[in-house]
């Protein structure tokens, strides 16, 4: 296939002509597949019934500290559970807070608070004339979300194969006390797959921001995620902030929603113990406690760390092939056309694409006409702001190998077709 680029009007006409053949043949089938979010398959799901039988009528469910977990109380989460998550990330217990299902709600709690009261003992940043995070892109719609809920200006960094650009990051937090914080997906980011080189996570760890409050919301929410066995490693960023002697900087995120169930899974967070504290300190007027049974049930069916890895290999299992599809029909898809390039992650839930220049939300749309549901374009974005209009977040996980190997060729004759037409202008 040669370049579009090189094409000339005439066969370029030609090109479209035979492209929109074959767009019209696949919205005639009328399918309905949807890529919209990381949702895991019906197969992965199936890994974790196992966990509803788990606790039932003759289950012991006193824990390991004495405590009837069907009443009241332990707001951090069971002993057994927080000692989960602790051993995975080489931390203390007391260092680990264990909730309920969604992280996204520890992060939004986490910017309400330090809006509303500060963050150990400084100005509330809602009292504050501009409040600032920075936003590495393409990043995770929900992240920018939050902070655009709150009326925090959103600030792109632009990223690399080794992490976002800590030149940039460096100049501004240290210039800037209203920069407050920033959004990271550290490994097998959403949507690129690129894990931090130890040099971004040291160059992390011995910011000198301005603002003294300043975090690093850090959600690890792919730390165990991998399709192959060459486990691409990532630094320790609360051990590499303690030594830079930074240990309040970080707040990191977990969850099992892409392990056990989506929805009624645990999810967690990790940072020093003097945030942690400060943390529980809110949780006594906030709540009377989390699902108890529920982190109970996770640890029955999971029951260590070494069981925590063996159902990850499970679910690798499953979703390395989609991966493979994606790859191996986009190359073959755009061939030489020159239109387009995407990442080829070692883990983590997402592909990221991006097609010429000007065309992500046509070939968006386009997919849509022809029954492929894509995460609107842009979205990878602060706002919704693509400036390229070219990156598009590609989610294999929910649909069966067929349909994805149908809906990746739509993908790649929609983007295709929508080159063209810029082309031919």
């Amino acid at each position: 296939m040669t370049a579009f680029k090189n094409m000339s009007k005439e066969a370029l006409a030609e090109t479209k002509k035979n492209l929109q053949a074959e767009y019209d043949a696949y919205k005639a089938k009328n399918l309905s597949l949807n890529m919209a979010r990381g949702i895991p398959s019906k197969a992965q799901l199936e890994l974790s019934m196992g966990l509803l039988d788990s606790v039932n009528s003759s289950t012991d469910l006193t824990g390991i500290n004495g405590a009837d977990y069907r009443n009241y109380g332990i707001l951090d989460g069971i002993p057994e559970a927080k000692k989960l998550f602790a051993d995975l990330f080489n931390v203390t217990t007391d260092q680990i807070i264990v909730g309920g299902n969604s992280s996204l709600t520890l992060m939004f709690d986490t910017i309400s608070s330090a809006m509303a009261h500060g963050l150990l003992g400084s100005t509330p940043w809602a009292s504050l004339p501009e409040v600032k995070f920075l936003c590495p892109v393409p990043g995770y719609d929900r992240h920018f979300g939050i902070t655009e809920y709150f009326g925090i200006q959103m600030i792109p960094v632009e990223m690399d194969e080794n992490g976002p650009d800590m030149d940039f990051i460096e100049n501004a937090v240290a210039n800037d006390p209203y920069i407050k914080g920033i959004w990271c997906v550290p490994k097998y980011s959403n949507p690129a797959g690129i894990t931090y080189s130890d040099e971004v996570v040291r160059r992390f760890a011995n910011l000198k921001p301005a603002a003294k409050d300043f975090r690093i919301f850090w959600d690890n929410a792919y730390c165990i995620h991998h399709l192959f066995n060459d486990d691409v490693q990532l630094l320790d960023i609360l051990e590499e902030c303690r030594k830079a002697g930074n240990p309040n900087m970080v707040y990191m995120y977990f969850s099992t929603s892409k392990i056990t169930f989506p929805g009624a899974g645990l999810a967690g967070m990790a940072s020093s113990k003097e945030n942690i504290d400060a943390i529980k300190k809110r949780m006594i007027v906030q709540s009377i406690g989390p699902d108890k049974i529920n982190q109970l049930r996770h640890m029955k069916f999971l029951k260590n760390l070494d069981g925590l890895l063996e159902q990850m290999k499970k679910h690798a299992d499953i979703i390395r092939p989609k991966f493979e599809v994606v790859d191996k029909t986009l190359t073959e898809g755009f061939g030489d056309s020159g239109i387009a390039t995407w990442s080829k992650p070692n883990g983590g839930y997402f592909v990221s694409l991006n097609v010429e220049e000007g065309c992500a939300k046509r070939t968006v749309q386009l997919c849509k006409e022809a029954g492929v549901t894509l995460t609107n374009a842009g979205a990878t974005y602060p706002y919704g702001k693509d400036p390229k209009d070219s990156n598009i977040r590609i989610a294999p996980t929910s649909p069966t190998v067929e349909e994805l190997t149908e809906a990746m060729k739509i993908l790649t004759v929609s983007a295709k077709l929508a080159a063209v037409e810029k082309l031919l202008g």
